[in-house]
């Protein structure tokens, strides 16, 4: 993956030395107000967490852990936190024999726009594709900022996440992993399948929902955060992933193609009972101080998850594109 270009002045300073070799890197100007879906914010914050995961091409590795970086990412989390709390009221405490049901009534509470009902009865192949492209940039990733809790649990919670996370994994089969699966998607879509390849093409809005699980995963205080995040994940998966697949085999798609979101109706069904009674249901008992931070990253997902919706249905409805670069003949699998 490459850098993209630059949104503003954080990802033009940013670039700018990442583009050279490690050294030390000054103060980036300012976070914005609206940090959530500010499009030079989330793509810095994207930037710095991607040197963990798979990097850039142009991008020294020494990069990762260079600490003037680390101090400027510090900053940019900050305003990312700050805007989460703004943005997402935090729920409140509860005794961990009833964390499942504070999860279970987040969850049902939270309705959001009707992504799935749209997808699967009005999409065209267009909005189909856009909606393909958002989500690589997480799914082409998928199960890999969770992972980040395993060293940082153990005993129960520690065994039912490894359970989550090896059936995201293939069960050690690449052709089987869900990423792998969602690259298949992606081609049947005429999309490219590359890792990154659409990193500048989407909104802040959509690198926050990814930003928001690399947060939680890579700072120990806020591991409560990342199991209640991915549990609410599964929570809400199974019916969505039904819906999906019917719409994309209403729009011509083979098994192939939608395997990856027939995989998730019956895998997601499986881990949501893992996830809220074992892993966080665990946890909470383990920590019973840090329930609300479980209810708090559950939060997060559901409301970050929400926020992109209303953007992508609200551009939709305008007859416009949700992406950044919407033409796609860019789009299309390179040959």
């Amino acid at each position: 993956m490459r850098l993209p270009a630059a949104r503003g002045p954080i990802t033009a300073e940013l670039f700018r030395h990442l583009g050279g070799p490690p050294g030390t890197l000054g103060p980036l100007p300012d976070c914005p107000p609206g940090a959530v879906l500010d499009d030079d914010l989330q793509l810095a914050l994207f930037t710095c967490y991607e040197l963990h995961y798979q990097g850039f091409e142009e991008v020294d590795d020494r990069w990762e852990w260079e600490p003037s970086l680390l101090r400027a990412r510090a900053v940019l989390e900050r305003g990312f936190e700050d805007a989460l709390a703004r943005a997402v009221p935090r729920p409140q405490p509860v005794a961990p024999q009833h964390v499942r049901r504070a999860l279970t009534a987040l969850t049902v509470a939270d309705e959001g726009p009707p992504m799935a009902q749209f997808l699967q009865r009005t999409a065209d192949l267009e909005q189909f594709r856009e909606f393909a492209v958002h989500r690589s940039i997480y799914q082409l990733k998928e199960g890999d900022p969770h992972t980040w809790a395993i060293p940082r649990l153990h005993g129960g919670p520690k065994a039912a996440l490894v359970e989550i996370q090896a059936d995201e994994y293939g069960g050690g089969r690449r052709e089987r992993m869900h990423s792998e699966l969602f690259r298949t998607t992606m081609r049947g879509l005429g999309l490219d399948d590359a890792y990154g390849a659409y990193l500048g093409h989407v909104p802040g809005i959509t690198l926050a929902i990814s930003n928001a699980m690399s947060l939680f995963g890579l700072h120990r205080r806020l591991r409560g955060a990342l199991v209640g995040h991915l549990a609410a994940l599964e929570m809400t998966s199974s019916l969505p992933n039904r819906r999906y697949a019917a719409g994309l085999r209403r729009l011509g798609g083979d098994d192939a193609t939608a395997r990856f979101y027939d995989e998730h109706v019956q895998a997601d069904a499986v881990h949501e009972q893992v996830a809220a009674n074992d892993l966080c249901g665990g946890f909470a008992t383990a920590f019973p101080s840090l329930t609300g931070d479980i209810l708090y990253g559950a939060a997060c997902a559901l409301t970050l998850e929400r926020l992109w919706a209303e953007h992508v249905m609200d551009r939709w409805q305008c007859g416009a594109s949700s992406l950044l670069e919407p033409d796609l003949a860019d789009l299309v699998a390179r040959q």
